[in-house]
């Protein structure tokens, strides 16, 4: 707790049996012993690690998709640190749900307008297959987002769109979310986790990526400060 404001992890930990979009992990921490516990002769524990970048809770930036695109370590804090709202859609959410326009209205009829400068995440409930990588993946088949309605974010100026699934975009969908925001120069937060401890509103965001010179994708510490 921090001034009565609770800190909610929205972050899955890396580990090589986590879900993937290509099915097959390829995450490796390898370190080189235990270390030494004698203050005479110490043995620094050292660890490296070897992954793709765009593996986990993560981030996509522009150049993800844009060759001449801004790339992770040139965000602003001022847009990694934002308002956030949370839809949730988790009790209809099945594999084949995507959404819609209207699904922005009826969360703005009862939780107040979408404002600009927020970061909005979306709450299938998908991350329960978290620790069953085949049905999490499935064929790449799971809750999404429609274009239409990604053009409705950007249209109330929302900087940056997160989900509890592998992506925004189904893998049969022509990737139209990735197109509009990180066409916008906004980013997208891909495998967030714990959105059933969020509010709907009232939260603020911290989406902090490895400031990978260049990079296009990165792991993200994700956490929320709520009321």
């Amino acid at each position: 707790m921090r001034n009565n404001r609770r800190f909610i992890d929205l972050t899955h930990p890396l580990h090589p049996g986590i879900p993937t979009w290509e099915g097959s992990c390829g995450f490796q921490l390898v370190g080189n012993g235990a270390g030494s516990r004698d203050p005479a002769a110490p043995s620094f524990k050292l660890q490296s690690i070897r992954m793709e970048t765009g593996v986990g809770t993560h981030l996509d930036s522009p150049s993800h998709l844009f060759s001449s695109g801004m790339t992770v370590e040139l965000y602003p804090l001022e847009q990694l640190v934002a308002p956030c709202r949370v839809l949730d859609v988790s009790s209809r959410a099945a594999e084949e749900f995507v959404l819609q326009p209207d699904d922005l209205k009826d969360y703005e009829s009862e939780s107040g307008v979408l404002e600009a400068g927020c970061v909005v995440l979306i709450r299938t409930g998908w991350d329960r297959f978290w620790d069953r990588p085949d049905q999490y993946r499935n064929g790449l088949v799971f809750p999404s987002v429609s274009g239409a309605a990604a053009e409705g974010l950007l249209e109330r100026g929302v900087i940056g769109l997160g989900i509890d699934t592998l992506s925004p975009d189904r893998g049969d969908s022509g990737y139209p979310v990735h197109h509009l925001f990180l066409g916008a120069g906004n980013y997208l937060l891909e495998n967030v986790a714990n959105l059933a401890q969020m509010p709907t509103k009232g939260a603020e965001l911290w989406a902090l990526p490895l400031a990978i010179q260049g990079g296009s994708e990165a792991p993200v510490r994700l956490v929320a400060l709520a009321p």
